[in-house]
C-alpha cells in the first residue's frame, strides 16, 4: 500500500482546536485523523480509519481464535424486545428513541443482548448446538447528556459486543475465561497499558463483571489499586470492611443536647470538644453519623422516593456508587426541605426515620453495636450515643460513602492507591436475566429443556484508538505502536528536488515489498513542514532523503525512541524491512 500525501485527504492542524480538552482529542484533531461532524459524533478520515481497522482487525483476530462467529445486528431495532427485557424503561434518557412512518417505536442500539438472545432462541434447540459464541463489531448510539473528550466520550462509537450462551454455570465460567484471556492479548498487541479490576454490571445486570481500564490521568474512571496484593476495583466496586459487631447494650443511654448553629460536621465537632459532650473531648469527624436524604426513581415510576443513607461524618455519599448500588433507579440529592418539615436540615438523626416512613440504608461501618453522635431531629440539637441495634435499626447496608487513598484493602488490609483510567473492555456474567426474558431454551439430554446461561463481552473499538493515543505521545505528536499505525514507514524528501524523485522511488520499493508507505510528495511544502507534520502523524519509522543523497547516504529516525542512523542509499529498504 503506498499513500501519497499530495492526494491524501490529510490535513494537518498548526494550532491545537479550541474544543480540544484531553490530548488523545487535540492530536487527532490536529494529525488529521478525524474530524468532528456533530456532538459526540466524527467523521474517520483516511488515516484514521486505516489505524480504526488495524484496531478491529487484532480484535477480530482473537475473537474468532477463541471460537466467536462473527454476526451484523440492525442498529436500528424495535421497542417490544425492549420493552420485554426491561431495558426500554432502564435506559430512559440515555438512548435515542423514534417512530416510523406508521407510529411503530424503535431505537438506535446502545447494545444487542435482546437480539442475541431471540437470534438464538430461533435457531438453536438442541443442547448439542451449544456452547456458542456470536460477536460482531457495530455502531452503538448512547445520548450522552455531555459529550467530550473526543472519542473517549460520544454519542455514537464503534464497538464489538459479544454474546456466549452455555448449559450451565461451568460452561458459562469456561466461556468468562476464554473471554477475559482473549482481552488480554488484544490489548497487549494493541500497545496498552492496562488493569483488569471489579466491577458493576449495570443496565447489563448479572453477577461477576471486570473491566479493562487503560491508565491515563483524564481517565474518568476512578479505581482503586492495593499496594499490598493483586486487588483492583472501580470505586464502584469497592466493598468496605466492616468492623465486628458489638453489643447495644454496652453503652450508656443517649443524650440530647443544645448544639446551636452546627448544621455542618466541622462545626459540630468543634462544639462537641468545647463542651465535652457525652464527656469527650476527643471528638472527630468519624465518630459522627452524617444523615443524607436523596431521590431514588425507579424505571417506570411517575414519582420518586425519598431514602436516607447514613455514613461517618468524614466521609461524603458518592452519587455514582449509589446509583451502581440501586440501579436501574436513578439517584439524586434531595434539597426540598421545606416541603418535609420533619427532616430538619442538618440535625437529621436516624432515630425517628422509620416512624416517619423513610427507608434508611447506612455505611458497611455504621455495624450493630457502634455509638454515634448524630441528629436529634430537632433544630439545634444533636444526641450522644445513638446506638446501631439499640436506638435505630437500619433497612440495609449500602456502599454509598466516597472511597479515598489509604482505606484498607477488603482483601489483604493493607492501603489503597487512587488511580484514573479509560474503560476499554467490559465483560459479565449475564446469567438468565435475557434468557428468562425470551424464554431462551435447549432440549437437554434427558429430554427437558434447560434454560440457557449468558455472557456478555465488550471493547469499545473507536474508544480504544483514542485510548492508545492516550498512552502513546509526546510533545510533538502521536507516537502510534507498529500494530495499530496507519503505515509501516513515512519517506520524507528533505529537499523539492530530485530528493521528491528518489523518496517516491523508494516507497514504490518498500510498498512492493509488502510495507504500508506513506511519502510527503508534496512540491511546494518546505522541508520544515514536512518534518512538523511527519512527528505529529506518528508513524513508527521514517526514512529522510535529504541534501547528503549526493553521498549515498538517507537517514532512517525511529519515531518511537528517537534514534537516528544514516544509512546508505543501496542499503536502506533492508535496514526498513528489518525494522518493521
Amino acid at each position: 500500500m503506498l499513500l501519497r500525501m499530495s492526494t491524501l485527504l490529510l490535513r494537518t492542524l498548526r494550532d491545537d482546536p479550541a474544543e480540544a480538552e484531553v490530548p488523545s482529542h487535540r492530536l487527532l484533531l490536529r494529525a488529521g485523523y478525524i474530524r468532528r461532524a456533530a456532538s459526540g459524533g466524527y467523521t474517520w478520515l483516511p488515516m484514521g480509519k486505516l489505524v480504526l481497522d488495524r484496531v478491529t482487525q487484532v480484535v477480530r483476530e482473537e475473537m474468532t481464535a477463541i471460537g466467536g462467529q462473527e454476526v451484523h445486528f440492525p442498529a436500528l431495532l424495535p421497542r417490544q424486545p425492549y420493552e420485554t427485557s426491561g431495558r426500554w424503561a432502564e435506559y430512559g434518557d440515555d438512548i435515542f428513541t423514534l417512530a416510523d412512518r406508521r407510529g411503530a417505536e424503535h431505537l438506535l442500539a446502545p447494545t444487542h443482548e435482546e437480539m442475541a438472545a431471540l437470534l438464538v432462541r430461533d435457531l438453536f434447540t438442541s443442547y448439542r448446538d451449544f456452547p456458542v459464541t456470536l460477536f460482531q463489531v457495530q455502531t452503538k448510539f448512547r445520548d450522552e447528556a455531555r459529550p467530550r473528550a473526543g472519542l473517549l466520550r460520544g454519542r455514537e462509537f464503534l464497538m464489538k459486543d459479544a454474546y456466549s450462551f452455555d448449559l450451565d454455570e461451568t460452561g458459562l465460567q469456561a466461556a468468562y475465561d476464554r473471554h477475559r484471556a482473549a482481552y488480554r492479548r488484544i490489548f497487549d498487541r494493541l500497545g496498552l497499558d492496562y488493569t483488569v479490576v471489579a466491577a458493576m454490571s449495570g443496565a447489563m445486570g448479572g453477577s461477576a463483571s471486570e473491566e479493562f481500564l487503560a491508565a491515563t490521568p483524564v481517565g474518568e474512571d476512578t479505581y482503586v489499586g492495593c499496594t499490598g496484593c493483586d486487588y483492583a476495583a472501580n470505586t464502584e466496586a469497592v466493598t468496605t470492611p466492616a468492623p465486628p459487631a458489638g453489643d447495644p447494650d454496652a453503652h450508656p443511654a443517649p443524650t440530647v443536647h443544645d448544639t446551636p448553629d452546627t448544621p455542618t460536621i466541622a462545626t459540630l465537632v468543634a462544639l462537641a470538644n468545647e463542651r465535652r459532650l457525652g464527656d469527650r473531648a476527643d471528638w472527630t469527624a468519624g465518630a459522627t453519623l452524617k444523615n443524607v436524604v436523596v431521590t431514588v426513581t425507579r424505571p417506570g415510576a411517575e414519582e420518586p422516593e425519598l431514602l436516607v443513607i447514613g455514613v461517618p461524618g468524614d466521609r461524603e455519599v458518592d452519587l455514582k456508587r449509589v446509583n451502581a448500588a440501586l440501579h436501574p433507579a436513578t439517584v439524586a440529592m434531595f434539597d426540598d426541605f421545606a416541603a418535609r418539615p420533619e427532616l430538619v436540615r442538618g440535625y437529621i438523626g436516624p432515630q425517628l426515620l422509620a416512624k416517619q416512613g423513610l427507608r434508611y440504608l447506612v455505611d458497611p461501618r455504621v455495624s450493630p453495636g457502634t455509638a454515634w453522635l448524630t441528629g436529634a431531629n430537632e433544630p439545634g440539637r444533636h444526641a450522644v450515643n445513638v446506638v446501631c441495634g439499640r436506638d435505630f435499626t437500619p433497612d440495609g447496608v449500602i456502599e454509598a460513602a466516597d472511597v479515598r487513598a489509604g482505606d484498607p484493602c477488603p482483601r489483604c488490609g493493607a492501603a489503597l492507591s487512587m488511580r484514573r483510567g479509560i474503560e476499554i473492555g467490559h465483560i459479565f456474567q449475564l446469567g438468565r436475566r435475557f434468557t428468562d426474558a425470551f424464554e431462551v431454551d435447549a432440549l437437554g439430554p434427558e429430554g427437558k429443556p434447560v434454560r440457557l446461561l449468558m455472557g456478555c463481552y465488550g471493547i469499545g473499538v473507536s474508544r480504544a484508538v483514542a485510548a492508545i493515543a492516550e498512552q502513546h505521545h509526546d510533545e510533538r505528536g502521536l507516537t502510534w505502536p507498529a500494530a495499530v499505525a496507519p503505515c509501516d514507514v513515512h519517506v520524507i524528501p528533505a529537499g523539492k528536488g530530485p530528493q521528491i524523485d528518489a523518496a517516491l522511488r523508494l516507497a514504490g520499493e518498500l510498498s512492493a515489498r509488502g510495507r504500508r508507505v506513506l511519502v510527503d510528495d508534496r512540491p511546494h511544502v518546505s522541508a520544515g513542514v514536512k518534518f512538523t507534520d511527519a512527528e505529529l502523524i506518528g508513524i513508527p519509522r521514517a526514512v529522510v532523503v535529504g541534501r547528503r543523497l549526493t553521498d549515498g547516504y538517507v537517514e532512517l529516525r525511529d519515531r518511537r525512541t528517537g534514534e537516528r542512523t544514516e544509512v546508505g542509499v543501496g542499503d536502506i529498504v533492508t535496514h526498513v524491512l528489518d525494522g518493521v
